[in-house]
């Protein structure tokens, strides 16, 4: 009898504790590795009272738990992916009062990334920028572009390594970072989304 009370008790309280939390799915587009897994995850660490992080890099789900009172939004959590390098191409809410919030589409199917290998073409070319913020984003824009598998950027060099299939065109990555802000060896920034950047990721007065 004392095993059964204490059971049901247990129960109820992990009902409890499971009920203040926020339910947090991504699909995130843009991982082929355990080392891309992990450094998805290492975005999202600080994050206060995070736990039961999953990730799956074949089906490109992410799903952990946050407690209520951290208020983790939408917005925030795609950031966190975006800061990772990856591309959230959907992310869905259950909040501890039952309503539920969602950006894009976490049920459709992610093609994982493959290692670069072949069929698959692998370029590096300049890409101006200042910080982390502009790794972010110009990393972001390249992946955009279908076939695109992988793009790293490096502070220090202004050098972008993309990687990708055969079908893609190098000229439409290049355009694509292009309209992120971000000239580069293929394309310009217009100067109305150029402006637009925030003013540490401003780089061309300080290349002349």
């Amino acid at each position: 009898m004392k095993k059964s009370t204490l059971f049901c008790f247990l129960m109820l309280l992990n009902g409890i504790i499971f009920a203040q939390n926020d339910q947090f799915t991504l699909r995130v587009e843009g991982m082929g590795c355990p080392f891309c897994a992990y450094g998805l995850e290492k975005k999202f660490k600080d994050v206060k009272g995070i736990a039961q992080i999953k990730i799956d890099i074949q089906t490109g789900k992410m799903t952990f738990a946050v407690p209520a009172e951290t208020s983790l939004t939408l917005t925030e959590a795609d950031a966190r992916v975006s800061k990772a390098g990856y591309t959230a191409k959907g992310i869905s809410i259950k909040r501890s009062n039952g309503k539920t919030e969602n950006m894009g589409d976490v049920n459709k199917a992610i093609v994982p990334t493959a290692m670069a290998g072949e069929g698959k073409i692998k370029q590096t070319f300049k890409v101006s920028g200042n910080c982390g913020m502009c790794e972010a984003r110009i990393e972001k824009a390249a992946r955009s572009v279908g076939g695109v598998e992988a793009a790293d950027w490096h502070e220090d060099s202004k050098m972008v390594t993309v990687t990708f299939s055969k079908k893609t065109k190098l000229a439409d990555i290049q355009q694509a970072i292009a309209k992120s802000g971000h000239d580069n060896a293929g394309a310009k920034a217009d100067d109305s989304v150029y402006d637009k950047l925030p003013a540490c990721c401003q780089y061309r007065d300080r290349a002349h």
